[in-house]
């Protein structure tokens, strides 16, 4: 029979894996008495383990949660895949920058040598964008808050400060209130977001998370209504295309570039490109504005023809006037 710590160990690590043991098993699992095992279990509960027996035919014992965390014990890969998460956690925008780094620097201490070796071969650095789109932090509390309203799915009432119109962004913008029906809180580029039903516009909005400042208490509970797209990632690539949320862009043209099929499909994630000859295709593209989709077909180093609209040609001619005006030489003072 193995040492009793060696049993503990191993006790702990089947609870962790599963919600209930029937007693019979294990036992048989850790090849030891119904008796042995009755008095390992209340080792684990004088620790600070909370081990509740349940009845019934199969009557056993789990792992329930308590006031307080006990010593967690991970197998190999639980321990590598949590230490990787805490290092990505700085590119979250969560306001859980220190913390992560605090529990990485426990769990590498009491890792193995051979872990820690893999641990410290991936080292992840967060750069820095404040130069050009500053990833604002949110709080902890907000997002456990908000959270917390779309698993009850209870109205949330919340003041709402939003985006300064362009070219004003040291103005103050005062916050309005909101009633809504929070369904999901979502990732997207960096930053949080609370996908929601505006119960006062009568219409779904996303809400940056952190211009959000909550209010208690929550309201009702509610009924989910059908998110249009079908799924929030739809509803949300929707939203960013600047489209109702079908997932559409608003502009979409047509171009022949002197290139090979081959050569433009390798950089087009979602337009379509069709082969004119070996050195010749047609690429259909969207985007969220004319300019922006000229701009975006300007970057293959090729002859253009449009083939339409006539947006997207005169959007060329934009383009055109201001590369010209860059290009000049500046005028002598």
């Amino acid at each position: 029979m193995p040492k009793t710590s060696a049993r503990l160990l191993a006790l702990l690590s089947l609870l962790q894996a599963r919600r209930d043991w029937p007693g019979a098993l294990l036992a048989e699992r850790l090849d030891i008495s119904p008796r042995t095992l009755r008095r390992d279990v209340d080792r684990l509960r004088e620790l600070g383990y909370p081990v509740v027996a349940f009845k019934g035919p199969d009557g056993g014992y789990r792992l329930d949660a308590g006031t307080e965390l006990p010593p967690l014990l991970f197998d190999d890969e639980q321990a590598v895949a949590l230490a990787i998460a805490l290092q990505i956690a700085t590119t979250t925008g969560a306001g859980i920058e220190e913390a992560a780094a605090r529990a990485l620097t426990t769990v590498r201490q009491v890792m193995p040598a051979r872990l820690r070796r893999r641990i410290d071969t991936l080292q992840v650095t967060a750069v820095d964008q404040s130069a050009t789109r500053p990833d604002p932090q949110v709080d902890g509390g907000v997002l456990m808050a908000l959270g917390a309203a779309v698993h009850a799915r209870e109205v949330l009432r919340f003041d709402y400060t939003a985006a300064p119109p362009a070219g004003e962004e040291d103005e103050a913008v005062a916050a309005s209130p909101r009633r809504v029906q929070p369904h999901h809180l979502v990732t997207w580029g960096g930053r949080w977001y609370l996908v929601a039903w505006d119960l006062d516009r009568e219409d779904w909005r996303t809400f940056r998370a952190d211009r959000i400042i909550p209010r208690t208490p929550t309201g009702p509970r509610f009924t989910p209504r059908e998110l249009p797209g079908g799924d929030v990632a739809a509803f949300m690539l929707g939203r960013f295309r600047g489209s109702d949320g079908s997932g559409h862009w608003p502009c979409r043209g047509e171009v022949i570039l002197a290139l090979p099929a081959a050569a433009v499909s390798r950089y087009t994630r979602e337009g379509t490109v069709e082969e004119l000859g070996p050195d010749r295709c047609r690429l259909v593209l969207s985007s969220w504005s004319w300019t922006a989709l000229a701009s975006a077909v300007g970057r293959f180093d090729a002859d253009i023809e449009v083939v339409g609209p006539d947006e997207l040609r005169e959007a060329f001619a934009t383009l055109a006037r201001r590369y010209a005006q860059a290009a000049a030489p500046p005028e002598e003072s």
